[in-house]
C-alpha cells in the first residue's frame, strides 16, 4: 500500500489516545446540563401549570453561558484549598465545578414550581453558572492535555459528547418523564455527571508548561508596586491581579501580528452556513415539506451527519494539517449552500432533501471541528481558560447577531437568491485565511 494512503488511514488512530477519549466524556458531562434549563425545563414548567410569558422569562437563564468569559480569569489563576494541592490546577476546578453542578441540579429537582416560581428560577440560574464554570475549565484542560496535531480530535470528540449530553438530557428526559416524575428525571441526569467525575479522577493533570507572559507580568507589577510604597496590603494584591489575570489575556492576544484579522476571521468562518441554517425549516415547511419528512430528515439524518463530519474533521487535521483543514471545510460548507439553492428551485422532493441535509451538515460537523481546533490553537498556556471563553463567545456573533438578517434576506431576494448570497457570505471568511496563512505570514501559527 502506498505511504501516503498508509498515512492516511493511520490518521484515525488519534481516536484511539485515551486523552481525546476522555474528552468525549467531558464533552457528555458538558452538553448535559443545557436542557435542563431549556428545552427541559420548559416542559417541566408546562406541566405544573406555568403561564406562557413566565415560561418565555426563563429564556434569560441561560445568561450565564454568554457570560462566562467574565469569571474565567479566576479559573486560570485562582488556586483552589486543598483541591488544587490534591489534584492539579484544572482537575481541581473540574472537581469543584461537577460537585457544584451536581448539588444545584439536585437542588432544582427538590423545587416546586408551581407553588414556588421563582425558587425554581434562582436554582435553574444556579446550574446554568455551574454549568458555565465547568465549560471553562473542560476547554481549558481538553486545549493544554493534547497536542498540536491532536486538537481537531478532541474539538471532534468535545462537541460530539456535547451533541450526545444534550440528546440525553433533552429527548431522554422527555422519554423518561412518561415514567417518572420530573424531580427524579432530574436526579437521575444529575448522577450521570460522576461519569465526567470518574473520567477527571482517571486521567491525568495537563503537563506543567512555561507562562513566560504572566510570569513576566508579575515581575513588571511587583516593580510598578515598588515605586508605589503607599499602595500595601488588599489593594496591592487586587492591583496585581487584575492586572495579571484580567489585562494579561487581552494585551497578551492583541500583541499578536494581525490580532483583529484572527478576531474577524472567527466570527466569519462559519458566516455562510449560520445563514443557511437560520431558516433552514421555515424554508423547508414554505417548499411544501411535510413536518414528518423535516423531523426524519432534517433532525435525525442531520444529526447522524453531523456527528460523521466532526469525525471526520478531527481525521483531516490530523492527515493534513491545521490549514488544509480549515480550508477543505471552508470550500465544503460554502458549496454545501449552493445545494439549498438547486433544491429551492426543484420543489419539495424528499431524496434531494436527505442530499441537501446530509452535506449541509456534514460540511457543518466538519467545519466546527477545524474551527474549534483553530480557536485552540490560538490560546496562549498562560490564560488558556480566558482566552478560549473570549474567543469562544465571537464564534456565535455570526449564529447570532449576523444572521438575524437571514429573515429579511430571504424575503427581499426569494428563497434561490437567498442561498446564492449565503454562499457568496462565505468568501470574506476564506479571504480572511488566505491572507493569515500565506507563507511566511506572521499570522500563522506554526
Amino acid at each position: 500500500m502506498n505511504q501516503a494512503i498508509r498515512d492516511w488511514f493511520a490518521a484515525f488512530a488519534v481516536y484511539r489516545d485515551r486523552r481525546v477519549l476522555a474528552i468525549l466524556v467531558l464533552g457528555f458531562a458538558s452538553g448535559l446540563p443545557l436542557a435542563l434549563t431549556g428545552q427541559t425545563l420548559q416542559a417541566w414548567l408546562t406541566d405544573s401549570g406555568t403561564s406562557l410569558k413566565a415560561i418565555g422569562l426563563f429564556a434569560a437563564v441561560g445568561t450565564p453561558y454568554t457570560l462566562k468569559f467574565l469569571w474565567a480569569p479566576l479559573v486560570d489563576r485562582l488556586e483552589l484549598p486543598w483541591l488544587t494541592a490534591t489534584l492539579g490546577r484544572r482537575r481541581g476546578w473540574l472537581i469543584f465545578a461537577q460537585a457544584l453542578l451536581i448539588v444545584a441540579i439536585a437542588g432544582l429537582a427538590s423545587t416546586d414550581p408551581a407553588t414556588a416560581l421563582h425558587i425554581t428560577a434562582l436554582c435553574a440560574i444556579g446550574v446554568a453558572f455551574a454549568s458555565a464554570t465547568q465549560d471553562i475549565v473542560i476547554d481549558a484542560w481538553r486545549v493544554e492535555i493534547l497536542e498540536e496535531r491532536q486538537l481537531a480530535a478532541g474539538a471532534a470528540s468535545i462537541v460530539f459528547g456535547y451533541r450526545v449530553g444534550m440528546l440525553v438530557s433533552s429527548a431522554g428526559a422527555l422519554y423518561a418523564s412518561a415514567y417518572f416524575s420530573w424531580p427524579v428525571v432530574y436526579l437521575g441526569l444529575a448522577c450521570l455527571l460522576l461519569l465526567g467525575t470518574l473520567t477527571v479522577l482517571l486521567v491525568g493533570e495537563p503537563a506543567s508548561r512555561p507562562r513566560e507572559d504572566a510570569e513576566r507580568r508579575f515581575r513588571e507589577v511587583a516593580t510598578w508596586l515598588e515605586q508605589r510604597p503607599n499602595l500595601q496590603g488588599a489593594p496591592a494584591r487586587l492591583a496585581a491581579w487584575l492586572y495579571v489575570s484580567v489585562a494579561g489575556p487581552f494585551a497578551q492576544f492583541m500583541s499578536r501580528p494581525g490580532w483583529v484579522a484572527v478576531l474577524l476571521f472567527v466570527m466569519l468562518f462559519k458566516l455562510g452556513d449560520s445563514l443557511a441554517g437560520a431558516l433552514a425549516t421555515t424554508f423547508y415547511l414554505k417548499l411544501g415539506f411535510m413536518r414528518e419528512d423535516i423531523a426524519e430528515i432534517g433532525k435525525l439524518y442531520g444529526f447522524a451527519a453531523t456527528m460523521l463530519g466532526l469525525f471526520l474533521g478531527g481525521w483531516l487535521m490530523q492527515a493534513v494539517g491545521l490549514y488544509r483543514s480549515l480550508w477543505v471545510c471552508g470550500l465544503l460548507q460554502m458549496g454545501s449552500n449552493l445545494l439549498f439553492a438547486a433544491l429551492a428551485l426543484r420543489g419539495p422532493d424528499t431524496a434531494f432533501l436527505a442530499l441537501t441535509v446530509g452535506v449541509e451538515n456534514l460540511a457543518g460537523g466538519m467545519g466546527t471541528a477545524a474551527l474549534v481546533a483553530y480557536l485552540s490553537a490560538l490560546c496562549n498556556v498562560a490564560y488558556t481558560a480566558t482566552q478560549y471563553a473570549l474567543l469562544s463567545s465571537l464564534t456565535a456573533v455570526a449564529r447570532t447577531l449576523l444572521s438575524s438578517f437571514a429573515g429579511y434576506m430571504a424575503d427581499s431576494l426569494g428563497w434561490p437568491l437567498f442561498f446564492v448570497t449565503t454562499t457568496l457570505a462565505a468568501i470574506p471568511g476564506l479571504a480572511l485565511l488566505a491572507w493569515l496563512t500565506r507563507r511566511g505570514a506572521a499570522t500563522r501559527l506554526d
